[in-house]
């Protein structure tokens, strides 16, 4: 059993920083991509950044130059540190790990809870 678990959401002025932690628990799942996703209010769920067991790193356009991901491997966690927030920024942000088990060849995707984002102009 995979499960995430998500901590430091919250509320932020404009222009100021927040940062999200996840950590993924399951020995025996191999995790190959870690990231985050956002869901604003009305809006469907998109991408905010990735990073790869390489460490290649994904970002939307829209975080670009603001957002940082972070991830260790050792510790299966992955953390975004989110500075220059913008009030466009408020959404509930899930984390995101795509792996598989040990043993197994189907890769499963798997989504944390979600933490709410609020940022207030």
């Amino acid at each position: 059993q995979v499960q995430l678990v998500e901590s430091g959401g919250g509320l932020a002025q404009s222009g100021g920083s927040l940062r999200l932690s996840c950590a993924a628990s399951g020995r025996t799942f191999n995790i190959e991509t870690m990231g985050w996703y956002r869901q604003a209010p009305g809006k469907e769920r998109e991408l905010v950044a990735t990073v790869s067991l390489a460490g290649n790193t994904n970002y939307a356009d829209s975080v670009k130059g603001r957002f940082t991901i972070s991830r260790d491997n050792a510790r299966k966690t992955v953390t975004l540190q989110m500075n220059s927030l913008k009030p466009e920024d408020t959404a509930v942000y899930y984390c995101y790990v795509r792996g598989v088990r040990a043993g197994e060849i189907k890769y499963l995707q798997i989504w944390g809870q979600g933490t709410l984002v609020t940022v207030s102009s």
